[in-house]
């Protein structure tokens, strides 16, 4: 069995999830079993729609969602399930107008939707081309405990579930359900955080113990970088578990940050895969190291984030001054992504914004604070920097001309990662990549699309 997994732009459409189809009936001999985002930027849409009865606002979010309804019925012809699913959408939206208060758990129900429609929608066009299709609601077998939003699986009783269920239906038919959701083991609705269907098709995947886990998506595969910030990255043929992390931690969008934490403990390979070109081999993620003639892998970004400059106000010996710090960060739940410290002096990255003024009203009792915006964090991934000499030397010359405020070496020892203003970000990837990707190794690399762009090895 194979899992594969596709995300809201390989189904936008009617056409598109055709095309998913005729992917799908090419692998029939390997028992794929089919893990679907919800179609187009539904996810969004449903929260727009909960924010505008949130705010009152009840002719726009009642709009808003016959809008949405056209576009499901236009694309499935499933009237009587779309009008089911959108009757009881429209009670829930009704209910957030009268109580102005949109909970997490109410959230979690409203946010499933999207997932809920799309599995039944891909079956229903599945059986239109010819595949012998069955649903199964992700919600009776992903089973997590009650944290709305961010859902963490209860892993042991999710893969007795997935176990006894899955494999039997996919002896005769293709299996598809949605990604995102599950429920607590009364049967609440329950969501993984947004990219959850990544982490639903890994969870899947080992649950089953399949082959291969295959992640389709409108990208070739895991690019040398994002090509929203800086043009001409190259394919990236064959990674580590261990880089992918790092990269999809630092900013990479191919993947969910949590995505492979279920594969890498069933040693399950993941393949990144283009729907719109699926004769591209994509990446492979295993769990082996690969060796490579490239000193990193890949670079990544993670923009405008918060710089925070933490100086003890007891001057030297402070003592306890970096355990009260990370009790304030833990309290509210905000985690820290670099860190580099003295002994009265701290400065740390967070993305999350949400408890701020909290964070720094604790923080100013015992310390002077003050908070940079607009940086970003640019970091070099790949196994071969922590053996390889003069690595930061080459990063620095390459970035003679940009200013850096903070640098940290991960402790896996896979990242080099600094700070610019988010303004230069773009300016310090481009200098990075002519820096360590001026070759290719063969092995690794896309070096046939890299010598058809006109560059020479």
């Amino acid at each position: 069995m194979i899992v594969m997994k596709f995300g809201g732009s390989s189904l936008e459409s009617a056409a598109a999830i055709a095309r998913v189809a005729g992917i799908v009936r090419e692998r029939l001999d390997r028992r794929p079993v089919v893990v679907v985002s919800a179609m187009g930027k539904t996810t969004n849409r449903l929260l727009s729609i909960a924010n505008h009865a949130l705010g009152g606002r009840r002719e726009a979010a009642l709009r808003e969602l016959l809008e949405l309804k056209q576009y499901h019925l236009r694309e499935s012809g499933m009237e009587r399930t779309v009008d089911d699913h959108f009757q009881e959408l429209a009670e829930l939206v009704r209910g957030l107008a009268v109580l102005g208060e949109l909970s997490p758990r109410a959230v979690d129900t409203i946010s499933s939707f999207g997932e809920r429609l799309s599995s039944l929608i891909v079956v229903n066009h599945f059986e239109k081309h010819g595949l012998k299709a069955v649903h199964v609601d992700a919600r009776k077998v992903i089973i997590t405990d009650n944290r709305h939003t961010q859902a963490v699986p209860d892993y042991s009783e999710t893969y007795l579930r997935l176990a006894a269920t899955v494999p039997p239906l996919a002896q005769k038919r293709v299996v598809v359900m949605g990604g995102f959701i599950g429920a607590t083991a009364d049967g609440v609705t329950t969501t993984l955080g947004r990219g959850g269907s990544d982490l639903t098709a890994s969870i899947v995947g080992a649950g089953i113990g399949a082959e291969e886990i295959q992640i389709w998506t409108d990208v070739d595969g895991m690019l040398t970088a994002d090509p929203r910030v800086i043009p001409g990255g190259h394919r990236v043929r064959l990674c580590s578990f261990a880089e992918a992390a790092e990269l999809a931690y630092f900013g990479a969008k191919v993947l969910h940050p949590s995505t492979l934490l279920p594969a890498v403990e069933k040693n399950i390979p993941v393949l990144i895969l283009n729907s719109r070109r699926p004769n591209v081999e994509g990446t492979r993620i295993i769990a082996d190291n690969v060796h490579s003639s490239n000193v990193v892998k890949a670079l990544a970004c993670k923009q405008n984030i918060l710089l925070f400059n933490i100086h003890s106000t007891r001057m030297l010996m402070a003592h306890g001054f970096l355990r009260h710090i990370f009790e304030i960060f833990d309290r509210y739940a905000t985690p820290v992504d670099m860190l580099a410290t003295t002994e009265v002096s701290v400065s740390l990255t967070v993305d999350e914004t949400e408890k701020l003024e909290h964070i720094l009203a604790e923080l100013r009792e015992f310390a002077e604070v003050s908070v940079e915006k607009n940086q970003s964090i640019v970091s070099l991934v790949g196994e071969n920097i922590r053996h390889t000499p003069g690595v930061a030397a080459r990063v620095f010359t390459a970035l003679k001309d940009i200013n850096v405020r903070m640098i940290s070496q991960g402790a896996s020892l896979l990242n080099l990662s600094f700070v610019v203003a988010t303004g230069d970000v773009k300016a310090a990837m481009q200098a990075l990549h002519d820096e360590f990707f001026s070759e290719l190794d063969p092995a690794v690399f896309d070096v046939a699309a890299f010598e058809a762009a006109g560059v020479s090895q």
